[in-house]
């Protein structure tokens, strides 16, 4: 053993640096500390907060009741129940989502082929009853009015809701069906 690493293992000058380092940040750094209540951080968009029920541009809610958001669910906290109207279409008679059971993964609004289903960028709901954190559809619709009115709900479709159409298109060189013609047997 060499007498340079003999004197740093008797003195522990490692932990000798470690320590100093310690007591400068300590001492000469201002602590970075927000007031929570006072100062609130925005959450960053695509963050994955409370559910909320899409409507369309008329105001009508967009789920049909196909229940594929169910389906994906791993903590199966989304219940759907449909009945048949008029000319034999779904009609969505409860949706229910037990915010407790959920994980927050956001299968849910990649599964639904519709858009449907969103997560908004809110995360203080704090309660203190069970029956408080147990959406039902009119809660559902009325958070897609509290964080999605307006020019908000048609970003987040813009930005978030993928596939979209135009990444469909085919590029220049590319074959496409649609111009092959088919040659007729005679």
């Amino acid at each position: 053993m060499k007498s340079g690493n003999l004197i740093r293992k008797v003195f522990f000058v490692e932990i000798l640096k470690g320590l100093a380092f310690t007591l400068k940040t300590m001492l000469f750094t201002k602590p970075v500390t927000r007031r929570y209540p006072k100062v609130k951080v925005p959450a960053l968009p695509g963050f994955r907060g409370l559910h909320a029920l899409a409507k369309n541009e008329e105001g009508k809610i967009k789920c049909v009741g196909c229940g594929l958001c169910g389906a994906y669910c791993p903590s199966k906290c989304i219940y759907i129940y449909t009945s048949e109207g008029e000319d034999h279409a779904k009609v969505v008679d409860r949706y229910e989502i037990d915010v407790l059971r959920c994980v927050f993964c956001g299968f849910c609004v990649e599964a639904c082929p519709f858009g449907a289903i969103t997560l908004s960028e809110h995360y203080e709901y704090s309660n203190y009853k069970r029956e408080d954190f147990y959406m039902t559809k009119d809660k559902l619709l009325g958070n897609w009015d509290k964080y999605f009115a307006g020019p908000k709900g048609e970003r987040y479709f813009k930005d978030f809701w993928q596939p979209k159409s135009e990444n469909f298109t085919g590029g220049q060189d590319q074959a496409m069906f649609s111009k092959v013609k088919v040659k007729e047997k005679k």
